[in-house]
């Protein structure tokens, strides 16, 4: 069986010149990183057009399950094509810090500009754009409308509207639809530009042999289109609002558990339809992706369930999912997928059963493998314990980073994973290349590591830390931040544990044929 190795890295910590990592110059050199670097993936978090304040940065809380983040167009592709000037971009401000995001900054300054570029762009005589609007009028019609409704209401939540509207009343459709025909534009533009733009940078990973991992959480946003334009789909009650919501009972990413307040399915309508939604969510991700990663497998075999208007995790209670039924119409409609399970959090029999049932590679953490009270060696995510159809990580986005966990383990700890890997005497500063070396010498089919943890970082680059809801999402590859020569370090160690990626090797070599 083929061994691959990649990267974790988020879209929005690429380095930029304009306040978050976007489909720019950067995005391409990165591609060009891994090429170098002899890798077969490149891991991203969710590209979804993102709730804005407080939590709502999150890339997990998104408008639309389909709708990509207009913060990743490239602006340096806008004034390329004449619709921006490079003073105007310049003259905004994006934030100060370029190691930290400043969402604020960019809901500020960054849309204006988008609108700007949008009203000069002509782009209904595209034909491309016209093409996009068509084929995707499915989502893009809802979700354009909802969008500038937000803008409209003062960015209130959905369920704050007026009651004609929130209800969807068809007379009130057919007025806003008229009211706010340009903001409507303004949005499908949008999408069009992040869709052609993330659509060549995919070409360009592709042609160099680097695949895309995306993710896709499983639950939609409260505050998001498709609640909005489906309730049928939810457990909503007469006024479509929430009876039930998301979270999680406590688990090693949260001693108290976690309340997400996600909308949770109704899984008996959407047997009824067959799981025609579902379908249809898998079918344009591998559009937009190589492999999905599904956020929360562990939800489709059973889901956590929390009564709404609870803030206490320890409230809900367990709900049997649709189970592999899902998995057999997704297989059936959609042939075989490349498609990772995220199966971390509290494991039952039932989740184990429903990974091996589906036959998709499951998640392992080297972080969670390491436990002193675990004395005869059974932890699933202790390396010896992995087995090829799983995907090894050193760490995820919801983890401390590799350096960061071990200096902030106990001397026990430490010595118990120095014990384990037979390296009592290497320094604390080099402990996360070892680690991350016992991650590529795994058995796991695929090793996926965050660009972190090759580095070395500290927690300070640490991307999220569930249950909280400030300081998320917003860590940054600063410009020449890469160390140099980096890329021959993670080729030297992905060739000495066979995960080398050989259709770079012979591309390359093709390529000097033809030069010849």
């Amino acid at each position: 069986m083929k061994r691959e190795a990649g990267v974790l890295l988020s879209v929005t910590s690429l380095p930029s010149k304009y306040g978050i990592g976007c489909f720019d110059r950067s995005a391409y050199e990165f591609v060009d990183f891994l090429e170098a670097a002899g890798q077969s993936y490149w891991q991203i978090l969710p590209l979804g057009a993102a709730s804005h304040g407080g939590s709502f940065d999150s890339p997990y809380q998104a408008y639309s399950a389909f709708a990509g983040n207009p913060y990743f167009i490239s602006l340096d592709d806008l004034v390329e094509e004449g619709v921006l000037s490079k003073e105007e971009v310049e003259a905004a401000n994006f934030g100060t810090d370029p190691a930290k995001v400043d969402y604020d900054a960019l809901y500020e300054n960054r849309l204006p500009l988008l609108r700007k570029a949008y009203e000069r762009s002509h782009v209904t005589t595209i034909q491309a754009y016209v093409d996009f609007t068509r084929e995707n009028f499915w989502w893009l019609e809802d979700f354009s409308l909802f969008m500038a409704l937000k803008g409209f209401f003062g960015e209130q939540g959905w369920n704050e509207w007026p009651e004609d509207i929130r209800m969807r009343y068809g007379y009130a459709l057919d007025y806003y639809r008229e009211k706010l025909y340009f903001d409507i534009e303004f949005h499908k533009y949008l999408q069009f530009k992040f869709y052609e733009q993330w659509s060549k940078l995919k070409a360009y990973a592709n042609g160099k042999s680097i695949r895309i991992v995306g993710d896709i959480p499983i639950y939609v946003s409260p505050d998001g289109s498709d609640i909005w334009a489906q309730p049928e789909m939810f457990q909503l009650d007469g006024n479509n609002a929430p009876v039930q919501i998301a979270g999680c009972p406590p688990d090693d990413f949260s001693a108290d558990g976690q309340v997400w307040g996600n909308p949770l399915y109704r899984w008996d309508y959407h047997r009824q339809q067959n799981y025609h939604w579902w379908v249809t969510r898998m079918w344009y991700s591998f559009k937009l992706y190589d492999v999905v990663r599904i956020d929360h497998f562990r939800g489709f075999d059973e889901y956590f369930a929390i009564p709404a208007g609870s803030e206490k995790a320890a409230d809900g209670h367990w709900e049997k999912g649709p189970g592999m039924e899902l998995f057999s119409v997704l297989r059936e409609k959609l042939g075989d997928r490349a498609v990772i399970a995220e199966d971390l959090g509290f494991m039952t029999d039932g989740v184990r059963a429903l990974v091996r049932d589906s036959g998709y590679p499951n998640m392992k953490v080297l972080q969670f493998g390491f436990d002193p009270e675990d004395l005869y060696g059974t932890g699933d995510h202790l390396v010896h314990n992995f087995s090829n159809n799983c995907v090894a990580y050193t760490g995820t986005h919801d983890n401390e980073t590799l350096a960061g966990w071990f200096t902030s383990l106990t001397k026990e700890g430490r010595d118990y994973v120095r014990r384990y890997m037979g390296e009592e005497r290497t320094p604390i500063k080099a402990m996360h290349r070892k680690l991350t070396e016992l991650a590529m010498r795994s058995a796991a089919r695929i090793c996926i590591v965050p660009i972190q943890d090759w580095m070395g970082l500290d927690n300070s680059a640490r991307m999220n830390v569930p249950g909280t809801v400030d300081n998320n999402w917003k860590w940054r590859l600063t410009p020449d931040q890469l160390p140099k020569g980096l890329e021959k370090e993670i080729l030297e160690i992905t060739k000495r544990f066979g995960r080398f990626n050989w259709d770079i090797l012979d591309r390359w070599e093709r390529e000097e044929e033809t030069a010849e």
